[in-house]
């Protein structure tokens, strides 16, 4: 396998030659004016954003709160009902998802590491309804509906973004859990997977979508998704997931397909020694792009607003260790070039969103984190 060097001062990284052009590395897109209003602050390590029908914000923090923001920015007290969290490490209070009845019916999902007993945690998905009052308000009638299985000693690798999709079922994205990189590779078990269910938790479809699948599981081979959504125009689910060193992906998982984690991938370990059997092998995808060095992914969101035309169709990606966001251009379903944006923001961004009048807000993780929205400066 060959090797280009690449320099991200002050070190230096080798990075593995891509298989196509445009894989990593994109061109520099022209620079967008924008500015950042801090729209509410003092979240401890904010993680999901949702937007009210109202107006407000929800947000979860990872220790185990769920809360409205109000349109002014004060935060209300801690939502009642939550279910109890597994907070160690990265596990926690996770994603928020708006049933597609929302305004109606008042359900919502939440993903979080969950406590299973003698130390093991796993990723689920509670649903619920959400009743709000002057004091916050209560999640009620709350059922769990998904349970990563096995259930795993690690804090660490949990996922998990959810995606409502139109029709109403849920892509539930899931982490290896750190120390157990084999089961993403095994199709009966949703550890490292995207899996596909209905709102009640069943699987959407009647059959696996491969003989030996565990028929939840959608696509297979993914090490710790924290980013993902859904294009509906194309019916194409995007998500990004973090790699070890250098190795950082954007994909477009598609049903029964195999990203490849930890067989191949263009990262090394942490220790600097070689992950897997190389950068490429039959059977198993490729990364439609990913960052060497790695920027450490966070949230994703698809670009459809008007405030900011020239960006419509673009991907919207956090950066935990560079404290930014990227705008990644797309073209017939390739990444053509990017443009660093937000890199003043001074703190991790967890999650990135387009809210309903066309700005994007990102959510930054920290003690203190704060909830941020970018418009045209």
């Amino acid at each position: 396998m060959s090797f280009r060097l690449a320099v991200s001062a002050p070190l230096l990284f080798l990075m593995a030659t891509p298989v196509f052009a445009v894989q990593t590395n994109s061109p520099e897109a022209s620079k967008t004016p924008i500015k950042l209003t801090t729209v509410a602050e003092g979240l401890e390590n904010p993680w999901g954003l949702q937007f009210l029908p109202d107006g407000r914000y929800l947000v979860t923090e990872r220790p185990g709160r769920l809360r409205v923001v109000e349109k002014d920015g004060k935060l209300s007290p801690p939502i009642k009902g939550v279910p109890e969290v597994y907070a160690q490490g990265q596990g926690g209070l996770l994603d928020v998802a708006l049933a597609s009845d929302f305004a109606e019916s008042g359900r919502l999902f939440l993903s979080y590491a969950e406590p299973r007993g003698e130390g093991k945690a796993g990723t689920s998905v509670a649903r619920a309804k959400l009743v709000l009052g002057p004091e916050g308000g209560e999640l009620q009638d709350v059922t769990v509906i998904f349970r990563q299985e096995p259930a795993i000693v690690s804090p660490n690798h949990f996922g998990s973004r959810i995606v409502v999709t139109p029709d109403g079922t849920l892509f539930v994205t899931t982490g290896d859990r750190f120390k157990a990189r084999p089961e993403a590779q095994n199709p009966a078990s949703t550890v490292g997977k995207v899996v596909h269910i209905t709102a009640d938790g069943a699987p959407v479809s009647e059959k696996p979508v491969k003989d030996g699948w565990d028929p939840k599981v959608w696509s297979i081979g993914h090490r710790n998704m924290q980013g993902a959504t859904y294009d509906a125009a194309a019916k194409r689910l995007w998500t990004i997931e973090h790699g070890a060193q250098g190795g950082d992906e954007l994909n477009h998982p598609e049903a029964g397909k195999n990203y490849g984690w930890a067989v191949i991938t263009y990262g090394k370990d942490y220790s600097g020694e070689k992950i897997g059997e190389g950068t490429s092998k039959p059977g198993m995808e490729q990364p439609v792009y990913y960052w060497d060095p790695s920027i450490a992914v966070s949230g994703l969101a698809l670009y459809t607003g008007d405030l900011f035309p020239e960006w419509k169709g673009n991907l919207l990606v956090g950066s935990l260790k560079f404290m930014q966001v990227q705008r990644l251009v797309l073209k017939d379903g390739e990444v053509i070039a990017h443009e660093v944006l937000a890199d003043d923001i001074g703190e991790r961004v967890r999650d990135v969103r387009q809210g309903p009048e066309g700005a994007v807000y990102v959510l930054t993780d920290d003690s203190n984190g704060r909830l941020v929205r970018i418009e045209p400066k």
